[in-house]
C-alpha cells in the first residue's frame, strides 16, 4: 500500500503531465476522422482571430500539419516536439513559480493512514454520516478523490489570505535537493534552486501562496459533481490572483460572480487610504449547474400583503405594475386595455410586460387587478404570488408546495455577526478572529445544496460553515451530511488559557454545542454527530517498507505494529471508492476477523479484506463453509501482504482462485496483494 504510492509517487513528473496536456490538444484540434476541429479551434480564440485563419489560413494544409505532429508525439513523444510545447508554453494563464510543482502534487497519492478517533465515533456518533478529518487538507483531498470524486455538491473555503500577519507560510516541503525537483519538474538549475527555497524557508510570498493553492483546487475540482459550486472567501491581498488561478482550474465560463461581503462597519482607522470593509465570496460552478435561489428577505416578504381565493395553495400576494417603458420596444406589447369603468389605458401610452394573449389569460384567471391612483389615473396591475414563480407553483424536493426564493445578490450588507455566533455558544470572542458569519454561509447552502448532497469545507477552522450547515439543515428537515477537514495548527500561546491546545478541537467543540443549542431549539430530527478521524504520517515507516522483501518466508511484526486493522479498513475502504461510511460486516472465520465491504449507492463492488495476521487453513476452511451456507457475492479479495509469510500468501492465493465465490457468476476471485 505505502510502498507501492511512495514508487507511484516518484515517477510522477512534470515531463509526464506535459505529455498528457499535449496529448490532449492534438485530440482536440482534429476530429474522429483526423480532421481540423474547427468548432473546437473557434472556441479556443478570439472571433476576429478565427476569420482571418478561416482567410488567409489553408486549413487543410494546417490539419495535415497537425495529424503530423500527432503523428510525431505518438511516435517519439513531446520530449521531442517543440511545437507543442511552444504551443502550450504560450496559452494564456497565469504563470507563478511552483506551478509545475503544484500538478505533480494534485497528482500524487497520499501516504498517509486514517486513524479512527473510538471515543468520538461510539455512542452518539457510531451512526453519523458526518465525518471531520484531522489532517493537512492536501493528504485529506488525496484521499478524498478516490471516493468522492463527481460526489460533492457544494464546497465552500475560507483559506489563509496571506496578508503578511495571518500567520501563512508555504507548508508542502516534500523535496530537499535541486537535483530532485530539476528530474521531477523539468526546470532548469535556477528555477530548482528558487522553488527549494520558497519550499523550504516557508515563504509567504505570492508564488508560495499560489503553489498552496493550486494542487488544492485541481483535487476540489475533481470532487465536485456535474451539478456542483465551489465558494472561496478571499480579500484584497490576493483575490486579483485567486480569480485568474479559478479561471484557469474551473474554467472561465463557469464563473458566476464575485459577492462583496461587507465585513465591518467603519474600517477608517485600520487604513492610511481608504477605508476597506469587505471581503470577496468567488462563486465558480461546473459544467451543467443551475444554482437555486436564497429565501426572501423579511423585507421582501411584507410585499406580499394581499389575498385572494388562492391563499392556500398560493400564498399572499403582491401588485406590479403591467406598465414597463424600461423594456426593448416591442410592437406586441401595446395594446388597449378596458378599464372597470369603461375607459381604455392606450396601448400607444403604455407598453406593457406581456402580449394581449398572455394579458387575457391573466385576466381569466384573477390575476389582474386594478387600482386608481389619487388624479383619478387607472393603474393595471398584475399578481405575484408568494408560492409561485413565472407563473408555476414551486415545490420543495419533497414535493410540498414552498414559498418562492431571490437571487443571490452580488452584495451583502447584512452578515457582520461572525463573532456574535461564535461567541453565542458560550466560547471566548478572543479565541478566533473574525469567524465567518453563519447567516452569509447559509445563502450559499440554500442556492447549492439538495436532498442528500454532500457538503466540504477542507479549511474549516472555527467550524462556521458546518455550524450553518446544521442551522440549515434543521430548518429543511433535510438528509444532507459535510466533511470537514483542518490540520491539527496549534493555537497561539496566549490563547490556551481557554483549555484548547488546537484549532481542530474549537472546531470539532463548536459543532457539538451548536448541534446541542440547535437540537434543543427545533428538536428536527437531522444527523447532529460526526465521525472523527486523524490522518497520520507514517513516513518513518517508509525506509523499512521499502527495505522489506516480498518474498520473505516469515511475518515482519516490526512493520504490523506500525498499522492496526481499523485504520487500515477505514483508509483502505476510502481509497478503493468506498467512502467513509460505507456497510461493514465482520466475519468471524473460526476467531480470524474478515471484513466484507460494499456500498450499494455508489458501486457494484463487495471486497473481502484480510488484514490481520494468523490467517491458517481452518480459518480458510471456515470461509469455505460460510460461502456455502450463503452468497458472500465478493468481487475482490485484499491482503495486507505485510501480515503473511510468502508461504501463507501462495496458499491464499491457490486456495481462493479454487474457492467458486463468484461475482456475478462469472469472476473468479484472485487475491489482491497490498505492500
Amino acid at each position: 500500500m505505502i510502498k507501492e504510492i511512495t514508487e507511484y509517487n516518484k515517477k510522477i513528473t512534470n515531463e509526464m503531465l506535459l505529455n498528457e496536456n499535449a496529448e490532449c490538444l492534438i485530440n482536440s484540434l482534429l476530429d474522429s476522422n483526423g480532421n481540423l476541429n474547427l468548432a473546437y479551434l473557434k472556441g479556443q480564440i478570439p472571433d476576429k482571430l478565427f476569420t482571418a485563419f478561416e482567410e488567409f489560413l489553408d486549413m487543410n494544409k494546417f490539419s495535415e500539419t497537425i495529424s503530423k505532429y500527432k503523428k510525431e508525439l505518438n511516435d517519439s513523444g513531446v520530449g521531442n516536439n517543440a511545437f507543442v510545447k511552444n504551443i502550450i508554453n504560450e496559452s494564456y494563464g497565469l504563470n507563478f513559480l511552483g506551478k509545475s510543482l503544484g500538478k505533480v502534487l494534485a497528482r500524487q497519492k497520499s501516504t498517509t493512514i486514517f486513524v479512527p478517533d473510538e471515543k468520538n465515533n461510539e455512542e452518539i456518533n457510531k451512526n453519523s454520516k458526518n465525518v471531520y478529518i484531522t489532517a493537512d487538507n492536501l493528504e485529506a483531498l488525496r484521499h478524498l478523490k478516490n471516493s468522492y470524486s463527481g460526489r460533492i455538491k457544494c464546497i465552500y473555503i475560507d483559506p489563509p489570505y496571506n496578508t503578511g500577519s495571518d500567520g501563512f507560510c508555504y507548508p508542502d516541503n516534500f523535496y530537499d535537493d535541486v537535483e530532485t525537483i530539476k528530474t521531477k519538474f523539468g526546470v532548469d538549475d535556477s528555477t530548482a534552486n528558487a522553488i527549494l527555497g520558497m519550499t523550504s524557508n516557508k515563504s509567504n510570498s505570492h508564488n508560495a501562496w499560489l503553489s498552496f493553492m493550486y494542487p488544492r483546487l485541481l483535487l476540489a475540482k475533481e470532487l465536485l459533481s456535474e451539478e456542483g459550486c465551489i465558494f472561496i472567501s478571499i480579500d484584497d491581498h490576493e483575490y486579483a490572483n485567486l480569480k485568474i488561478l479559478c479561471d484557469i482550474v474551473f474554467d472561465e465560463k463557469n464563473y458566476m460572480a464575485s459577492v462583496i461581503n461587507r465585513t465591518k462597519a467603519g474600517g477608517s482607522n485600520d487604513s492610511n487610504d481608504i477605508a476597506v470593509e469587505h471581503e470577496y465570496l468567488l462563486c465558480y460552478k461546473k459544467d451543467y449547474t443551475v444554482i437555486g435561489k436564497i429565501e426572501l428577505n423579511e423585507k421582501r416578504l411584507k410585499e406580499y400583503k394581499y389575498e385572494d381565493e388562492k391563499i392556500m395553495t398560493h400564498g399572499k400576494y403582491t401588485l406590479k405594475n403591467l406598465n414597463d417603458k424600461s423594456l426593448q420596444d416591442s410592437k406586441g406589447l401595446h395594446f388597449d386595455i378596458l378599464c372597470p369603468d369603461g375607459s381604455y389605458l392606450k396601448g400607444s401610452e403604455n407598453q406593457w410586460k406581456c402580449n394581449e394573449e398572455t394579458f387575457k389569460n391573466r385576466l381569466n384567471d384573477n390575476r389582474i387587478v386594478f387600482t386608481k391612483k389619487s388624479n383619478g389615473q387607472w393603474i393595471c396591475n398584475y399578481k405575484i404570488y408568494l408560492n409561485e414563480e413565472k407563473g408555476e407553483l414551486v415545490y420543495d424536493d419533497d414535493g410540498n408546495i414552498r414559498t418562492r426564493g431571490q437571487n443571490l445578490s452580488s452584495i451583502q450588507i447584512d452578515d457582520l455577526n461572525g463573532t456574535d455566533d461564535f461567541t453565542s455558544l458560550g466560547f471566548d470572542g478572543k479565541l478566533f478572529k473574525n469567524p465567518k458569519p453563519i447567516s452569509m454561509i447559509e445563502k450559499l447552502l440554500q442556492v447549492s445544496m439538495k436532498k442528500e448532497d454532500i457538503f466540504l469545507d477542507f479549511f474549516c477552522g472555527s467550524s462556521s460553515s458546518i455550524h450553518s450547515f446544521l442551522n440549515y439543515l434543521a430548518k429543511i428537515h433535510n438528509c444532507c451530511n459535510y466533511i470537514a477537514v483542518q490540520v491539527k495548527e496549534e493555537v497561539k500561546e496566549n490563547l490556551k488559557r481557554f483549555e484548547f491546545n488546537y484549532i481542530d478541537e474549537i472546531g470539532m467543540e463548536r459543532i457539538r454545542r451548536a448541534a446541542k443549542k440547535i437540537k434543543e431549539e427545533t428538536g428536527a430530527d437531522i444527523d447532529y454527530g460526526f465521525k472523527h478521524y486523524t490522518l497520520i504520517d507514517k513516513g518513518n515507516t517508509i525506509d523499512k517498507l521499502e527495505k522489506f522483501d516480498e518474498n520473505s518466508l516469515s511475518i515482519n511484526y516490526e512493520i504490523m505494529e506500525e498499522f492496526d486493522s481499523k485504520s487500515l479498513l477505514t483508509t483502505f475502504a476510502v481509497d478503493d471508492g468506498f467512502g467513509l461510511n460505507p456497510y461493514i460486516e465482520e466475519i468471524d472465520l473460526d476467531g480470524y476477523i474478515a471484513y466484507r465491504v460494499e456500498n450499494k449507492e455508489w458501486t457494484e463492488e463487495v471486497v473481502l479484506y484480510l488484514l490481520d495476521k494468523g490467517f491458517e487453513d481452518k480459518h480458510y476452511q471456515k470461509l469455505i463453509k460460510i460461502s456455502n451456507e450463503r452468497c458472500l457475492n465478493i468481487s475482490k479479495v485484499i491482503v495486507f501482504g505485510y501480515a503473511f509469510s510468502m508461504r501463507e500468501l501462495q496458499l491464499l492465493n491457490a486456495n481462493i482462485s479454487q474457492l467458486g465465490i463468484k461475482f456475478n457468476n462469472s469472476i473468479k476471485l484472485k487475491p489482491i496483494i497490498r505492500y
